[in-house]
């Protein structure tokens, strides 16, 4: 798409605007958008409204266990009306904004505003805020550690300058920028369903070749275990804890306290994506209490980990190269005997017949758990030691396949997002001029 720019530009004096069209005015954020400060000082507004990172305003009931949690006391919600613009003061930088479709409260560390209908569109004043460059500008004067969680406010806001065309313009500009950035928006889409279905095949690839094996001609017996099925005839089928070397066991049932250096200590969360991820881990343990841990349990090679408490129950890694490391409670460990391959297992864990057993055995109290002697009764298939190794092999290369295929989708994302937020940012700024592209 070629667009040309504005015949001729003035200078905004404005640090993040730069130029401007000609025909613009530059007015203050307080021009074109007005701060809500009422209170639901009688709590007779019972709904409460959330913001996602990415997402938007929706209903609190709707955005599920993740995030912050709905406030037993109400009445210091603020009220947020259709058609106010919302902002998380803290999160602004990683996407937590969005224009209200709903009559309700949130949280009183929100920023909500009001756009000045007789002055601007509501949705355009929402694709300044979306711009990046404004985002980058008022997180400068935030304060907090992390640049991208500075804490802003309408202090902060009101007096940065943005560009404003007359009402008509902004209505072409927003025409412009909802049927580029819809059609973008549709291919993003596309290649998440593709994620999915790449990941939908990872699985059936590997729940095939650790369940039926890779012989489509060998005989098949039934396993005795409804999730299970029938296994090839010359496989065996064992309980987990008659094929690791050592009992079944976890980490510390207790809080350390935690410091700034030391031994890492890994939990759920730095294995939620498949591998050991020591960005994540849950912090940093003496050498004492390392020490102290290590007489129950001390990390080596092809030990496998599995999630047995929590949102992400289920979840395998598997201990590569550095051991220097120590783990809690929420991780089972599985160390694997001579009759099986580490790989081979942690492959037959990921698979959907497995994933079925755990979620039919484990338990609720505050959260799903599964019990370390119920992951040691569930069954494993044993193909012969020989068997196992190709089977490991092929996965390793299919598996490699279709992880290329999904980054290639990611990456796709990535750039279409960018695409998608440089456009936003260069109509709301003036850089290009759309006006006759919807001509076109």
């Amino acid at each position: 798409m070629n667009l040309s720019r504005y015949p001729k530009y003035k200078a905004s004096g404005v640090e993040w605007l730069g130029d401007v069209p000609d025909g613009w005015k530059v007015v203050p954020c307080r021009n074109i958008v007005q701060e809500q400060t009422a209170k639901n000082d009688d709590s007779k507004c019972q709904d409460y409204l959330s913001l996602m990172a990415n997402v938007g305003v929706l209903p609190y009931a709707e955005k599920g266990d993740v995030g912050n949690k709905k406030p037993e006391d109400l009445s210091k919600c603020k009220i947020v009306s259709r058609g106010d613009f919302v902002i998380n003061s803290m999160n602004y930088g990683i996407g937590s904004y969005g224009l209200s479709n709903y009559d309700g409260i949130c949280s009183p560390v929100y920023i909500v505003l009001k756009p000045k209908n007789d002055i601007v569109e509501s949705r355009f004043a929402f694709r300044i805020f979306e711009c990046r460059s404004f985002q980058r500008f008022a997180q400068s004067f935030g304060n907090g550690i992390l640049e991208h969680r500075s804490a802003i406010n309408w202090d902060i806001l009101k007096s940065i300058g943005v560009g404003l065309p007359c009402l008509q313009e902004q209505k072409q500009i927003l025409e412009f920028l909802d049927r580029e950035t819809g059609k973008i928006d549709e291919l993003v889409a596309e290649q998440r369903r593709l994620i999915e279905l790449l990941k939908e095949k990872r699985q059936a690839v590997i729940s095939h070749a650790v369940t039926k094996g890779l012989n489509p001609h060998a005989p098949m017996k039934p396993s005795g275990i409804e999730w299970l099925g029938d296994v090839p005839e010359h496989w065996e089928v064992m309980s987990i804890k008659r094929i690791v070397s050592d009992p079944i066991t976890d980490g510390p049932h207790e809080t350390p306290e935690f410091q700034d250096e030391g031994v890492p200590f890994v939990s759920a969360e730095a294995i939620s994506s498949g591998h050991i991820d020591f960005s994540k881990i849950r912090g940093h343990i003496s050498a004492h209490d390392n020490e102290r841990y290590s007489r129950k349990y001390s990390p080596i090679p092809y030990d496998i980990y599995m999630v047995k408490s929590g949102a992400t129950t289920g979840v395998t890694a598997i201990v590569e190269g550095r051991t220097d490391f120590n783990i809690w409670s929420p991780l089972a460990v599985i160390r694997c005997g001579k009759k099986s391959s580490p790989y081979f297992v942690l492959n037959f864990m990921r698979s959907r017949n497995f994933l079925e057993a755990v979620t039919l055995n484990w338990s609720f109290g505050t959260q799903q758990n599964i019990g370390m002697d119920v992951i040691g009764n569930l069954a494993c298939t044993v193909p012969p030691l020989p068997e196992q190794t190709v089977i490991v092999k092929f996965l390793n290369i299919e598996l490699t396949k279709l992880d290329t295929l999904t980054n290639e989708a990611h990456r796709a994302i990535d750039l279409l997002q960018e695409r998608r937020t440089a456009l936003i940012s260069a109509a709301v700024t003036g850089q290009i001029d759309v006006r006759n592209s919807l001509r076109n």
